[in-house]
C-alpha cells in the first residue's frame, strides 16, 4: 500500500512534532497502515509545493497527494472500510467534524501561547528564525512575551477541558469503550507540546492525563516512542 507521510520535524528527523501529522499517524495505526516518513522542516516548502500544498501533514498513496489531517482521514475511512473504523459511522463522522474544530481552536490554539517560546529550541537556526519572525508578525509581541503568562494560562486551559474531563469520568477515550479519531485529533496537540516543551499541563490526578497517558501507550507505544518530555 504505497504510503509516505510528509512530517515537520525540527533538528532530530525522527521527532515529528506537528500535531495535525501526529493526527494522522495516530490515524494510520488505527487503520493497520504504515507509511513511509519524510521528514519536512518549516523552511521546505518547495518540497510539498508540487503536491499542492505549503503545510503539513501530506500523505502520498501511490504518489497521490491527499492533503490536510481531516482530509486524510476520511481519505483513509473511504478507502479503507474493511479496516477498523475511525469514525464509527456516519454520525461519528458528523461529531468528528465538530471536535475538529475544537481542536484546533481550543486544544492547539489554547496550547500554542503556552509553549510557543519553547518550540524554537527543537529546530535548526534557519527554522529557528523563520518561526520566530512569522510568529511574532502573527502576535504583534516576541514569543517571550507571548508565553510570559503561561502559569496564569495554563489554569483557564485546564478548565476549558471540563467537558471533556466530564465526559472521561463516565468512559475511557471520547471515542467510548476504545479511541477513535476523535480522541486522535485532541491527542495530537498534548503530543505536540509532550515533544516540544517541558511545561506541565496537566496534574497527574486528572482524568485527561489518564487518558494521555492510555494514548501514549497505544500502537505498541508507538507515541511514547517518540522522544519527549516527562510533563
Amino acid at each position: 500500500m504505497s504510503f509516505k507521510l510528509f512530517e515537520l520535524v525540527g533538528t532530530d528527523p525522527s521527532r515529528p512534532f506537528s500535531p495535525f501529522c501526529w493526527r494522522t499517524r495516530m490515524a494510520l495505526a488505527h487503520k493497520g497502515l504504515s507509511a513511509e516518513t519524510l521528514p519536512w522542516r518549516f523552511t521546505e516548502k518547495s518540497a510539498i509545493a508540487p503536491h499542492g500544498s505549503e503545510k503539513v501533514p501530506v500523505l502520498l498513496h501511490h504518489d497521490q497527494p491527499v492533503v490536510d489531517s481531516w482530509a486524510i482521514a476520511n481519505y483513509l475511512e473511504d478507502h479503507f472500510p474493511d479496516r477498523p473504523s475511525l469514525f464509527g459511522g456516519e454520525g461519528g463522522r458528523a461529531m468528528a467534524r465538530m471536535l475538529n474544530a475544537w481542536g484546533d481552536i481550543a486544544i492547539v490554539g489554547g496550547i500554542f501561547p503556552l509553549i510557543i517560546a519553547d518550540i524554537p529550541k527543537n529546530l535548526d537556526a534557519v527554522d529557528a528564525a523563520y518561526f520566530r519572525q512569522s510568529r511574532e508578525a502573527r502576535f504583534g509581541k516576541s514569543l517571550e512575551e507571548v508565553m510570559s503568562g503561561r502559569d496564569a494560562g495554563v489554569v483557564a486551559f485546564r478548565k476549558s477541558l471540563e467537558p471533556m474531563r466530564q465526559a472521561l469520568k463516565k468512559q475511557p477515550f471520547i471515542g467510548g469503550a476504545a479511541p477513535n479519531y476523535a480522541d486522535y485529533i485532541v491527542f495530537g496537540g498534548f503530543q505536540w507540546a509532550r515533544v516540544t516543551s517541558p511545561f506541565k499541563l496537566l496534574e497527574a490526578d486528572d482524568p485527561v492525563y489518564a487518558w494521555r497517558e492510555k494514548l501514549l501507550d497505544g500502537f505498541d507505544g508507538m507515541a511514547r516512542r517518540s522522544p519527549g518530555h516527562a510533563v
